[in-house]
């Protein structure tokens, strides 16, 4: 069988199962050494936007992975406090590739910023929550009403808050949004300068470990909670093969990551300045597999509610179409 029927046949699969993520990712590690995934020697540069939460970027870093894909490359690597701050450099051109949560590039495409999601990994519902102090009195969703609840605007936390407050049977104008960072949210959690906290790990982590957070509600039922690799206009037209072969490369660190946690664990303590137990609560939560691929029908389906949830809030100043930010692989 020729590497095009290979190809031809992967994709087919990989099209009409139900197998969705692992259907993608075998079809990713069948084509991984061919011609059609083969690395374009004519990349200068890669300038790598990540956050703390990037296990998968983290770790090809820490390797060197990126580094042997392109070896005619200097490889730059850039951290972030949140997606937005990575959607902002790579509209301006600070940045070729960034991972983000899934309500960065909503908001990023909403505002005319140049941007193409090129793969994702796995839901992971679990990684996020709404959280209180172990000794508030809330303890269902709907007793946010009036309250005040920390969030970093146009994150995936803050269609996690959303969601939470639809499910409340709660009007948006119901509770009180207080726009913070990670950083000054936790700040004011441990205060008691805001009655609720939507986070994503490895925050959500520390909190949960260290202030003993009581976890109001996870993501689960409420938001799929999707990390999306996304490109400069730049590299998608003038290097294309070089996302197929950032994408082969997450994959063997995630497979890495799978069979070393206890490792993956002590390199983000020792990167990220987290105690070890937090580092390994947040470890310990990501889903397996969680490599990346290119986008599905389900996934773009999936970004594309959370597009219209935030145009009828009008969040978001218009209604937009994911499809046409999303990558065509070719």
């Amino acid at each position: 069988m020729t590497q095009h029927q290979l190809y031809n046949k992967a994709i087919t699969w990989f099209k009409t199962s139900s197998h969705g993520m692992n259907a993608a990712l075998v079809a990713c590690a069948m084509l991984g050494s061919s011609a059609a995934w083969a690395v374009d020697p004519s990349v200068k540069q890669l300038r790598v936007g990540y956050q703390k939460a990037s296990v998968n970027l983290v770790i090809a870093q820490q390797q060197k992975l990126f580094e042997k894909e392109f070896p005619n490359a200097k490889i730059s690597w850039n951290e972030f406090p949140g997606g937005p701050q990575i959607l902002e450099a790579l509209a301006v051109g600070s940045i070729d590739i960034g991972a983000t949560g899934d309500t960065p590039p909503v908001y990023a495409q909403a505002g005319n910023k140049p941007l193409h999601y090129f793969a994702y990994e796995t839901a992971k519902p679990l990684a996020s929550a709404i959280l209180v102090q172990n000794n508030s009195k809330i303890t269902k969703l709907s007793q946010l009403k009036g309250k005040r609840v920390g969030v970093h605007r146009g994150s995936s936390s803050h269609y996690l808050l959303v969601q939470a407050v639809r499910k409340a049977g709660l009007q948006w104008t119901d509770i009180q949004p207080i726009w913070l960072s990670p950083a000054d949210a936790r700040a004011a959690f441990q205060k008691g300068a805001i009655d609720a906290w939507a986070i994503w790990d490895p925050y959500y982590a520390a909190a949960q470990v260290e202030d003993k957070a009581r976890v109001l509600s996870s993501g689960k039922g409420l938001s799929p909670n999707y990390t999306f690799y996304l490109a400069s206009e730049n590299l998608i037209k003038n290097h294309p093969q070089a996302l197929k072969g950032i994408i082969k490369q997450v994959n063997v660190a995630d497979k890495w990551v799978q069979s070393h946690k206890a490792e993956t664990a002590s390199i983000f303590a020792q990167s990220t300045g987290l105690k070890p137990v937090v580092s390994q609560t947040f470890i310990q939560r990501r889903p397996n597999p969680s490599g990346a691929a290119p986008l599905t029908k389900k996934v773009i389906a999936d970004q594309q509610e959370l597009a219209n949830r935030f145009s009828e809030l009008k969040i978001i100043p218009k209604s937009i179409n994911i499809q046409q930010a999303v990558w065509a692989g070719k």
